[in-house]
């Protein structure tokens, strides 16, 4: 049963006619820092941008009421949708897709921050040339926060996501991640997010898996920063949720997946007899501060590896 939504539009939003619309899930974050970023380059865009919130389900009377004060005040048209309950990541960004006008849909999540203050002008200017069926911008950690508690999953960053555009468009699919990332509306149309992912992870990239048999998938350099950097627990805790959703990716795209380092691992680790009594030590070692960072992210990643062992 889908949640009852209220919908809030600031005076710019009825009059608008985007080329793009960025479209903002969150869920108990508040995403008025990256609005205030955005709205820097307001004048320069002269209407051609919308911005369409999603509140999934957060239930704070004050964040709503502090947020729709900062919306109206905004030059670039925004609408904020909040729900009553929260509907999930896929589901939430198809409704945020319908409630779209733009031709183009960029996806960034609140958690997000532009590297540069051209990061909207530079996505719509690339949408009105060359309207990419999908194109990606790219992470990377420049301003993500610098403490020790979030140390590996910075090192862990650094290997697997922010790389250059050039290294990305080399397994296009895989780097493939849904902030920062723009889809032709008529693509999103043919080939929506599979609402049957629950929890974290994967959704965006076997989305892209199947976006990327029929479509061009584009790289680009117009990156943001990934602010939510997580501590070994709570990454720990995504990897715990994400096993069944790398399961379904698997049995429905073993040709990308068989090139994937995180599969072919898990296959090895799949012989090693007793590998469920081993598994907890990897993570162990992940927590374990004296160890070289380096050491503990590689320990998280068998973890992680040995989880996907026991799905596959």
């Amino acid at each position: 049963m889908s949640a009852s939504a209220h919908i809030h539009d600031n005076a710019g939003w009825p009059m608008a006619s985007p080329v793009l619309s960025v479209l903002i899930p969150f869920l108990r974050d508040d995403p008025g820092v990256l609005l205030a970023l955005l709205e820097r380059e307001a004048l320069a865009l002269d209407g051609a941008v919308e911005l369409v919130l999603l509140d999934d389900g957060t239930a704070d009377p004050a964040l709503t009421a502090r947020l729709t004060a900062q919306i109206d005040a905004l030059a670039l048209p925004t609408r904020l949708i909040t729900l009553t309950a929260n509907e999930g990541r896929s589901i939430g960004r198809n409704r945020l897709a319908s409630a779209a006008r733009g031709g183009s849909l960029l996806f960034l999540d609140s958690d997000m921050r532009p590297d540069h203050d051209r990061f909207l002008q530079t996505w719509a200017r690339l949408t009105t040339e060359q309207a990419p069926a999908v194109a990606f911008g790219g992470f990377s950690l420049l301003q993500a926060p610098q403490e020790a508690r979030f140390a590996v999953h910075r090192s862990m960053a650094a290997k697997s996501d922010c790389l250059s555009h050039e290294r990305r468009a080399l397994q296009p699919e895989k780097y493939v991640f849904t902030s920062n990332l723009l889809v032709r509306r008529d693509v999103f149309e043919t080939e929506a997010f599979d609402p049957g992912f629950s929890g974290w992870g994967w959704e965006d990239v076997e989305w892209a898996m199947r976006v990327s048999r029929r479509f061009a998938v584009v790289h680009l350099d117009n990156t943001a920063t990934h602010m939510g950097l997580d501590t070994v627990e709570a990454l720990a805790a995504k990897y715990e949720q994400s096993a069944p959703n790398f399961a379904r990716v698997v049995a429905r795209h073993p040709d990308f997946v068989a090139a994937y380092p995180s599969y072919r691992v898990a296959k090895k680790l799949k012989t090693v007899p007793g590998l469920k009594a081993v598994r907890p030590l990897f993570k162990r070692a992940a927590h374990m501060t004296a160890l070289p960072v380096p050491l503990r992210a590689f320990s998280l990643r068998l973890y992680r590896a040995a989880l996907y062992a026991e799905a596959i």
